[in-house]
């Protein structure tokens, strides 16, 4: 499971915005997690098949060493292509370093529960020290940098941003962070809810149960000012899961402003000190 399911050991400490206070018209973020140097060839085809539906700009998840499998700033190809998305207006955002937590004998069922069954063993950011956490983001900076890429904001694998990490972050510069309910500013220290779409695709049950679910949430959020739709690279290996991301995209851009995360922000705090709607 690709979620972060409610836990207490997850940051929550922002004070959110009143109800009614904020107002952005409406507005879509796709994001594509996992970019790296083994799934770049998929996010190829996934970025095209966006644009085709009128997604000409995304929030791209980078991975600097994605499962030990290769670092982007070791990989020219990578490197030249990165750049290219960044050229055409794409975002690009660190996704933890390595994107897998070593699980260890100490774990308690809930902890396993979450980095295991929830996550396949994704949540790096989980349960780190403040110290680990900053080790890491900066080992992610430096390799972002040596791209040639900046990162805005940092966004933890699964979603899963342990208290120590979340602190981590924003001493480490980040202006945001994202969890799977809100978008959280780390600069003013404001959060806003807003419920990402997701997919589930490692077993049949998992992949008909998202697609009922995102059926019902898309429905849910048609209202809401800001829809956000995290996508993977395996999303694309199941045909019915494709469609229907597709075709949710075709219904949302019919009367959304398509964005990034960076963008948004932006207008966001805008519209706060402001009070005004962003055009």
């Amino acid at each position: 499971m690709q979620t972060a399911p409610s836990n207490s050991n997850v940051v929550t400490g922002f004070p959110p915005v009143a109800k009614g206070q904020l107002s952005l018209g409406q507005s879509l973020v796709v994001s594509i997690h996992d970019v790296s140097t083994i799934t770049r060839p998929v996010v190829e085809r996934m970025l095209a098949d966006l644009e085709g539906e009128g997604v000409p700009v995304t929030s791209l998840l980078v991975i600097p060493d994605h499962h030990h499998g290769g670092r982007i700033d070791q990989d020219p190809d990578f490197v030249s292509w990165m750049a290219s998305c960044v050229k055409r207006g794409h975002e690009s955002v660190l996704h933890g370093f390595y994107h897998l937590r070593p699980s260890t004998s100490g774990d308690g069922m809930a902890t396993r529960l979450i980095t295991r069954s929830y996550t396949a063993g994704e949540g790096e950011f989980y349960d780190l020290s403040f110290e680990e956490a900053s080790r890491l983001l900066r080992l992610g900076k430096d390799a972002l940098k040596a791209c040639g890429i900046y990162s805005a904001g940092f966004i933890a694998p699964a979603w899963l941003l342990g208290r120590e990490a979340a602190r981590a972050v924003k001493e480490e510069g980040f202006e945001y962070t994202t969890l799977i309910g809100s978008i959280i500013d780390c600069r003013e220290g404001r959060k806003f809810p807003s419920r990402s779409l997701v997919y589930s695709v490692r077993a049949p049950w998992r992949r008909s149960v998202s697609l009922l679910w995102n059926e019902m949430l898309f429905k849910r959020l048609k209202e809401s000012p800001l829809m956000r739709l995290g996508l993977h690279p395996p999303d694309w290996e199941h045909p019915a899961i494709r469609s229907h991301i597709l075709t949710l995209i075709r219904a949302a851009t019919v009367d959304r402003r398509v964005t990034t995360y960076r963008d948004w922000l932006d207008l966001w705090r805008t519209s706060v000190h402001e009070g005004e709607l962003p055009r």
